[in-house]
């Protein structure tokens, strides 16, 4: 199951919680969050050819997000913010 693979738990910034894997299946189930695996395509058709290096869900300012790293065919690390609600992209940005 991608989400399982992909889904990591990293120390994240003060305001932001990271959920663990649990949460995150069990926000899916109730229908709060989207599926990963629903939400991974938006980010993946936005560079086409790219590989997920990881991903992690977390509650920010009251928000569910799905933050994302891709690496592109050009061997760039692209760090994305998808809403887990609706899979919109909210940020996308070169990783430093």
């Amino acid at each position: 199951m991608l989400f399982g693979l992909g889904l990591t738990a990293l120390a994240g910034a003060a305001q932001a919680h990271d959920l663990s894997q649990d949460e995150a299946l069990r926000l899916s189930k109730e229908g709060v969050i989207r599926p990963f695996e629903e939400i991974l395509p938006a980010a993946l058709s936005r560079y086409p050819g790219s590989r997920l290096l990881e991903a992690e869900l977390e509650r920010e300012h009251g928000n569910y997000i799905y933050e994302v790293e891709l690496l592109t065919v050009d061997g760039v690390v692209r760090e994305l913010e998808l809403d887990a609600r609706d899979g919109r992209i909210l940020k996308d940005k070169e990783d430093d």
